[in-house]
């Protein structure tokens, strides 16, 4: 198997490993394969993809979902740099509601997070000049996106960086809180 898939803190979000085979000229990396998610159990089907580049170390973007009828799976990849990725569960019947986990997803370890429908996902570059990729389940649609506070103290998320130095959009500086959230996922 070339992708090899692991659970992360909230075992709803998956690590997606693909195997990388190098030589002299530089490396191949099988970053999505259908048949080999299936044989782990996971089906998915994308309908859009997002690349989005970020100029400065320290630029959060986040925390966003989309609410249903269109909220989004994500498959979150690197393709330059290196990000924090954090993921929290808003679904009020989920065992795990209320909890946040994060991982380093870089160009250099390859890794890959599925976040699920009914998290808001986002992330904190780590080096400038870098790179996130996204698959999304559903398309983007405006009217339904939300940003849920970054800095929610109910959540009390750790960055690990100094938030005073973020760059951050407007938009991301005026996110609802967590209990807000949640009313969407009832």
């Amino acid at each position: 198997m070339t992708i090899e898939i692991n659970n992360t803190s909230i075992k709803d979000v998956k690590l997606v490993k693909p195997a990388k085979f190098e030589d002299p000229r530089g490396f191949f990396a099988e970053t999505w394969n259908m048949n080999s998610l299936a044989k782990n159990g996971i089906n998915l089907t994308f309908v859009q993809e997002n690349h989005s580049f970020s100029y400065k170390k320290g630029t959060l973007r986040g925390l966003h979902f989309q609410k249903p009828p269109h909220s989004q799976l994500k498959l979150v990849r690197c393709g330059r740099g290196a990000f924090l990725d954090v993921f929290v569960d808003i679904r009020p019947g989920s065992e795990t509601f209320g909890t946040w986990g994060t991982e380093v997803i870089s160009f250099q370890n390859r890794h890959q997070l599925i976040i699920p429908e009914g998290f808001a996902h986002g992330f904190l570059t780590l080096e400038d000049n870098t790179e996130i990729v996204y698959k999304c389940s559903e398309f983007y649609k405006p009217s339904h996106e939300v940003t849920l506070r970054y800095d929610d103290s109910s959540l009390n998320i750790d960055w690990k960086f100094d938030l005073e130095n973020l760059f951050l959009s407007d938009k991301d500086k005026k996110g609802i809180s967590l209990n807000d959230a949640s009313n969407y996922f009832i």
